[in-house]
């Protein structure tokens, strides 16, 4: 059975906060009576987040897990992500703790009325001055030559309709423009909710003002995102079913998205793409691994509401 929603979270040396996540993220969705699955994108963590992602899905199936071969960046981890949710709505958050979960089912209401996208806004934003004020000048100029009046384009907390995330080509540092790339996809119901914003409780901040200097400088310099850049292919649904045992996919580009590890894989279809540097792995939609192949691991995970 196919998710009501599927969670997809980018995960950067965040061992800390994962345990508290996912209790916020259950707790919120079993309350709802939401069917889900959380996808936890390991983007090259040097810390033990990869092992507490492990750790988490043995507990709760429901909480699947992505591991790539080094640090890509947020928008390669969210393309792995959008590949394998399954749910009819998709939600992105952080893994830091300052995205709330709790705003998730407002977010969904929003989705439920006839909205294609929803970006949060944190209006009162708990971050400090390096952040705010490159993010302010960065969100205005956006504004201004989209013209898709949001004030908080890059919030990482945002809900789509599963047609969105599957049009949408996320590679290089586009995560901060995808409202802007599901617009011109044809997705033009788009709005903003305010959104409870929390101060960082573990570790610090990795990201600067550089983050938003290296945008334009590399897809002008590198024209469609060349130099190590993901090309993401995914296919528009309806979605090949697969057989009883299937062959990994993810990803891929240019170089590729080396993906060293899994747990949890979408059960009922097919992973769109490819990784080139990937060499796959036959698996069982039970949950264990029949092959491994260059130390790829998947496990599907088992739905349920609790």
């Amino acid at each position: 059975m196919m998710p009501d929603v599927s969670i997809v979270v980018p995960v950067y040396e965040e061992a800390a906060s994962l345990p508290e996540l996912a209790e916020e993220i259950r707790m919120v969705c079993e309350a709802q009576g939401y069917m889900f699955e959380v996808w936890l994108i390991d983007d090259g963590s040097k810390d033990d987040s990869w092992a507490v992602i492990s750790r988490l899905h043995e507990q709760d199936p429901r909480f699947a897990g992505v591991r790539l071969r080094r640090n890509y960046g947020k928008s390669a981890a969210l393309a792995v992500g959008f590949a394998r949710a399954r749910g009819r709505y998709v939600v992105t958050l952080d893994a830091d703790l300052q995205d709330d979960p709790a705003e998730i089912p407002a977010l969904i209401a929003l989705l439920e009325q006839g909205y294609d996208l929803v970006s949060g806004w944190k209006k009162k934003r708990q971050d400090p001055l390096s952040k705010t004020i490159p993010s302010r000048f960065f969100n205005f100029v956006t504004r201004k030559l989209s013209g898709i009046p949001l004030h908080d384009f890059n919030c990482g907390l945002k809900a789509y309709r599963q047609e969105v995330v599957k049009a949408v080509r996320v590679y290089g540092e586009l995560h901060r423009y995808i409202p802007l790339l599901a617009y011109w996809e044809g997705f033009s119901r788009i709005t903003e909710k305010p959104v409870h914003h929390r101060p960082r409780k573990y570790g610090r901040t990795k990201f600067g003002l550089e983050r938003f200097v290296r945008v334009p400088v590399e897809e002008a310099v590198h024209p469609g995102g060349a130099r190590g850049a993901i090309e993401v292919h995914v296919p528009n649904p309806p979605f090949q079913q697969p057989s009883r045992q299937q062959t990994v996919a993810g990803v891929g580009g240019q170089q590729g998205i080396g993906v060293v590890g899994a747990v949890g894989a979408a059960r009922g279809r097919s992973l769109a793409g490819k990784v080139r540097d990937l060499r796959g792995g036959e698996l069982h939609p039970r949950g264990q691994l029949v092959r491994r192949h260059a130390g790829v691991q998947v496990r599907f995970p088992r739905m349920g509401r609790g």
